[in-house]
């Protein structure tokens, strides 16, 4: 064998001693765990044939996607403004967006608790304009409004840093030829967001997936499917059937992680 190809060897081993201990057999575990107990393999397709695990996993699935549609959105408008309109207090206003990568789930959910609580500001304020008192923290709407919250620093700081890389001279050239401002945005600014929007969202939409301390934190009304693994393992102490929840969330964001990946040229990264 060649000198080379020993250093090559001699370098990868320790990467793949790491990623065998640390995530291959941890994975095989929790799969055969999963099949183990009266149900054996049958456990995976409760996530399908138990109306209350197929229940969890629609409404975790689109929260998820609303959340990633509605970051998005929020991201693109604001990253490119940011990015493109330099003023007073513009690098004070990107580090308030991005302060909730600082913040746990459970501050987060605290956080919409106080906003959107019994005892919070909308439901106050609701109570003085209407006499009514608006209260919607415990439910899949306050849920959320806090994985927006959160997910968008996740999103702008990328957009950020791809509208900084367009062309503008693509977009003269379009002005040029007579395109309105919503056909150059549609035609030309879009499409050279398009990696980051995948890329960033793959992650949004993985991390809402599999966010458990803000669902826990708000989790009165509130059925998505971390919540569901949760309560499967400590309350019903049903360890088989909380591993074979976990591994079908697992392999649920993987599949959309692989997915974006090949999309996006292979600019995603693991999600956080």
């Amino acid at each position: 064998m060649r000198r080379e190809n020993l250093t090559l060897l001699a370098l990868l081993l320790p990467a793949g001693a790491f990623f065998a201990a640390f995530f291959l057999l941890p994975l095989a575990r929790l799969f055969l765990v999963g099949a183990s107990g009266k149900g054996g393999f049958a456990n995976y397709a409760t996530i399908i044939t138990d109306r209350n695990h197929f229940a969890s996993l629609l409404a975790t699935l689109a929260l998820a996607a609303a959340t990633t549609i509605v970051t998005l959105i929020i991201s693109g408008i604001a990253g490119v403004f940011l990015q493109r309109n330099k003023f007073r207090g513009n690098a004070a206003l990107v580090a308030m967006l991005t302060l909730p990568l600082a913040f746990p789930g459970v501050v987060i959910g605290f956080m919409v608790i106080v906003l959107a609580g019994r005892q919070g500001l909308i439901g106050d304020i609701s109570q003085a304009l209407t006499g009514e008192k608006i209260v919607f923290a415990y439910s899949m709407a306050g849920l959320f409004m806090g994985y927006v919250y959160f997910s968008i620093p996740r999103t702008i700081l990328t957009v950020m840093a791809t509208a900084e890389k367009l062309d503008p001279r693509l977009e003269e050239a379009a002005r040029s030829l007579g395109a309105s401002p919503w056909r150059v945005t549609r035609d030309v600014i879009i499409p050279g967001l398009k990696p980051a929007f995948i890329s960033t969202g793959a992650i949004c939409f993985a991390t809402a997936m599999g966010a458990f301390g803000t669902a826990f934190t708000l989790a009165t009304r509130i059925n998505v499917l971390p919540m569901v693994i949760y309560t499967e393992f400590t309350l019903e102490a049903n360890i088989a059937a909380a591993a074979a929840l976990s591994f079908v969330l697992g392999a649920v964001t993987w599949i959309v992680l692989a997915v974006a990946r090949t999309a996006a040229g292979g600019t995603v990264a693991a999600a956080g």
